[in-house]
């Protein structure tokens, strides 16, 4: 009885030995630590040639959501929490009491001239 099995049974497509051949080139990196107000460290890493002018001074720390700068002894604080604001909150930003009410009129003005009750 011939058996009609395969070649690579019992083992993973894929599998074998890893390495650099496999993966290809490994960049130089450099790690970069961060400090929020609560002490956590957060390490980014980035490229070595990369010009320490477009590595981020301050960075959301990813476990407390606080900024977080690269001076331990001197982190960064929170500047000012803005509460959640509504949608009306907004537009009360961007319309005084005059023009919403002339919206308000000329909304209710096409809404009653669709219907038929414009008077």
């Amino acid at each position: 009885m011939a058996s009609g099995g395969s070649a690579i049974r019992g083992s993973r497509v894929g599998a074998g030995p890893m390495g650099e051949q496999d993966r290809g080139f490994h960049a130089d990196r450099i790690a970069v630590s961060y400090w929020d107000e609560l002490g956590n460290e957060t390490v980014r890493y980035f490229a070595a040639n990369l010009p320490d002018e477009e590595i981020p001074e301050v960075i959301d720390s990813p476990s407390t959501g606080l900024p977080a700068g690269r001076d331990k002894a001197n982190p960064p604080s929170v500047t000012k929490l803005e509460p959640y604001k509504t949608h009306l909150a907004y537009v009360k930003e961007r319309r005084t009491e005059e023009e919403a009410a002339q919206l308000l009129d000329e909304a209710l003005q096409q809404l009653r001239e669709r219907r038929g009750t414009a008077s």
